[in-house]
């Protein structure tokens, strides 16, 4: 899967692109990210990617040209075959504006585009977005009901919760099925680990003695009786 990130600030993605799970995702060649410089695609000297909004009020608003010739450049490209040398047509890709008015993220829609082969993030900045870009784009998505400075963090969670899914891209597979919001409403049961009885400021704190005496089919039945519902 390709994931094209539009921003201002495309250093924001430098770190965590290439940590852990999603830096394991791009070894096997399962994720490939591409992350653009909106200011690319601004026509002025200046590399103005944002302006004041008309009618007034406070803050900056990102400009439709810029975001439009991105869209319009990505698409070309991948016309001639992305990732695996794989051509992308519209129905395997999607064009994401982050936006606090969007679509609530959830695991579900995780779970459903992780099938596509191509994912497009508009990070907006400032006061948000032309709202003219909505004519281009497949969805709004909102991370949750708080403001952000920008749609780059909301980017990062969306690609994490969807690389997580793509096949041998997680050390062991059966933790998709345990974990939380595998099924909905549903999140995942109490675990432990060494050592078997931690103590703090003379209290201790033993694990669950169900765990530890290897009838796996009580175990079971402890941790899907254990499973919180949400």
């Amino acid at each position: 899967m390709t994931f094209h990130l539009l921003t201002i600030f495309p250093n924001i993605f430098d770190s965590y692109l290439n940590e852990s799970i999603l830096r394991r995702a791009q070894k096997k060649k399962a994720a490939e990210f591409k992350v653009h410089n909106l200011r690319a695609w601004a026509s002025d000297k200046h590399k103005t990617a944002d302006d004041a909004p008309y009618g007034g009020g406070a803050g900056m608003l990102m400009k439709i040209e810029p975001l439009y010739k991105a869209l319009e450049d990505i698409k070309k490209i991948n016309k001639k075959g992305g990732l695996k040398n794989k051509k992308i047509g519209p129905k395997k890709r999607k064009i994401i504006l982050m936006s606090a008015g969007g679509q609530k993220w959830t695991q579900a829609l995780a779970q459903k585009y992780s099938k596509l082969d191509e994912i497009i993030l508009i990070c907006g900045r400032y006061e948000g977005v032309d709202a003219r870009i909505k004519k281009f784009i497949d969805e709004e998505i909102s991370v949750g009901d708080y403001v952000l400075t920008g749609g780059e963090l909301p980017a990062l969670t969306i690609i994490d919760s969807i690389v997580r899914l793509l096949p041998d891209v997680l050390g062991n597979n059966q933790s998709l099925i345990e974990e939380s919001h595998c099924e909905s409403g549903l999140l995942e049961y109490p675990q432990y680990t060494r050592p078997e009885i931690f103590t703090a400021k003379g209290k201790k704190y033993p694990v669950p003695k169900i765990l530890l005496s290897g009838d796996h089919k009580k175990i079971k039945a402890w941790r899907e009786k254990s499973m919180k519902k949400i």
